[in-house]
């Protein structure tokens, strides 16, 4: 006979086992969804932007360092597996990770806030969010609200996140940077804007969250009474085309012709600069969401 504490052991390691399973399938199928992870994730070297700023991301997800000596902070995470490229890269300029105080995000998508997690780990840095996204942060699941809802998988629950308001300032160390909400591609969307000089030259950089009208399918833009709606697009789309924008930078930096601008500045030193770059920006933005709008009417 079998004792009742014996059995009630067995049935629990039976549950665990097939708790395993299920998250292994899981893991699996959304590995095997993300046909462009592979790519995203290839490294690339770290370089300087333009003064204390510099690109620690990979080929095809920005992360972004700026130092100080009291203190740096790092904009978004890229992929989980991202984090240690990104951590290396800011080793291979001199820099420590130990050494970032403050983690800031531009979206609460597994492409550029999975790395978190690990980054905050590492570092012991404060992370902030916008209220939306801190909550998203803290629930390890994509909330129903998000346009890519059903299709995208959560990243790593944070348990440790502050928030803020439109326009507040954020400091680390000796560091500033001024959030931005920027809702559209996920309601709590955020830009950041500061300034980084070099031989006494001070330029604006901004560093412009995906304003692109993702969604899955059946999520409508044009019928949602709640945000991301086409008004919280076009309040993105007005910040982007009224910020002073010497250097624009993007979570996916071919959204911005980062590559095309560093292979340029080899015989340019000032390739990085564009003042109409944010404005650009907007207006194929405001296209995209104008053509995802007419196929939406159209599927009526």
């Amino acid at each position: 006979m079998v004792s009742p504490i014996s059995y009630t052991g067995q049935v629990y390691r039976r549950i665990l086992l097939l708790l395993i399973l299920v998250f292994a399938l899981l893991a699996r199928d959304v590995h095997s969804s993300c046909a462009n992870c592979a790519a995203w994730n290839k490294p690339h070297a770290a370089f300087r932007i333009y003064g204390n700023t510099y690109y620690v991301g990979t080929d095809g997800l920005s992360s972004v360092l700026i130092t100080s000596g009291t203190g740096h902070v790092l904009i978004d995470g890229a992929l989980p597996e991202s984090a240690p490229l990104i951590v290396a890269n800011i080793r291979s300029l001199g820099f420590r990770i130990e050494d970032v105080k403050l983690i800031v995000n531009s979206h609460v998508h597994f492409d550029h806030a999975g790395g978190i997690a690990d980054l905050q780990r590492l570092s012991g840095a404060r992370v902030a969010a916008s209220q939306w996204t801190a909550d998203v942060m803290k629930k390890n699941a994509v909330p129903r609200d998000d346009p890519q809802y059903g299709t995208i998988a959560p990243i790593a629950r944070i348990a440790r996140v502050e928030t803020f308001k439109d326009g507040d300032a954020l400091s680390a160390g000796a560091v500033t940077v001024t959030a931005h909400l920027t809702p559209g591609h996920t309601p709590g969307g955020t830009s950041w804007t500061w300034q980084a000089c070099e031989n006494g030259h001070c330029l604006n950089l901004v560093y412009a969250d995906s304003l692109s009208p993702v969604a899955a399918d059946g999520f409508r833009f044009s019928r949602r009474k709640e945000y991301p709606n086409t008004e919280d697009f076009e309040l993105s789309f007005s910040f982007l085309e009224s910020t002073p924008c010497d250097i624009l930078i993007t979570p996916h930096p071919d959204a911005s012709g980062l590559w095309n601008r560093l292979e340029q500045r080899s015989a340019r030193p000032d390739a990085f600069v564009d003042p109409t770059a944010c404005r650009v920006l907007a207006e194929t933005s405001r296209e995209q969401l104008k053509k995802r709008l007419a196929t939406e009417s159209a599927n009526k």
